[in-house]
């Protein structure tokens, strides 16, 4: 039987700080993030066998940690929790990326305890989010109900975002506290341009201006780290 995958990456170091992971990516997005370097998975892709992926995970269980659940945007496919329960019932961790636009999965996956960690994308402040995630309607209000679910829930998370020049700036970075405040962790990722990026002319922002950034952010959030720097 298919899987809702398109892509796995069988080990990796990086993608869940602290594990061993394998990494599985979901097609289909509704966003169009200009500076995504995952552009391809936007657009459905031919998916993978689950037995096959059941088959690794299940033979690599004294080598893997954890499984990555990312995309696209994984919380599209409303077959995600049951396709979850079968590698936690594995005896993996699992961590969830997602952008944060399925609220109601979210929770759904919190409230049965088939994930143990979120990264969830805040892009922008929200008066930016239609700019940065390429899209008239960004479901904003979906965004800060995953918020308030993960900031009330006791599972363990982070937000994450990408700075680009072209899209942060003093003005955003100030307004984007209102959608983090009160949070433990958030990453500011740096943006690297890659050929799988929809806009080739986006650039990363300097490192002096991500520390200015991170010292703004870090009045409201306990926690900020730069990422990639």
């Amino acid at each position: 039987m298919n899987s809702i995958f398109c892509g796995i990456e069988k080990l990796s170091l990086v993608d869940f700080d602290g594990y061993i992971s394998c990494t599985l990516f979901t097609s289909g997005c509704n966003y169009r993030c200009p500076f995504c370097h995952n552009s391809p998975l936007i657009k459905e892709q031919p998916s993978l066998k689950m037995e096959e992926i059941l088959n690794y995970l299940s033979a690599r269980k004294k080598m893997l940690d954890a499984v990555v659940v990312t995309g696209g945007e994984p919380t599209l496919h409303k077959e995600l929790p049951s396709v979850i329960k079968q590698i936690k019932d594995l005896g993996y961790i699992i961590k969830l990326d997602t952008n944060g636009t399925n609220p109601k999965m979210l929770k759904e996956l919190i409230d049965k305890k088939l994930i143990d960690y979120v990264a969830m994308d805040i892009k922008a402040s929200s008066n930016c989010y239609s700019l940065v995630t390429g899209v008239v309607n960004p479901f904003l209000d979906n965004i800060k109900e995953s918020i308030n679910i993960l900031k009330t829930s006791n599972i363990n998370f982070e937000f994450r975002t990408t700075l680009v020049k072209e899209f942060h700036s003093l003005d955003s970075i100030n307004e984007m506290k209102e959608l983090v405040s009160g949070a433990k962790k958030l990453y500011l990722q740096k943006f690297v341009l890659r050929d799988t990026c929809l806009n080739q002319k986006l650039h990363e922002v300097d490192l002096e201006t991500a520390n200015t950034y991170k010292s703004i952010l870090e009045e409201v959030v306990e926690k900020v780290i730069l990422r990639g720097y």
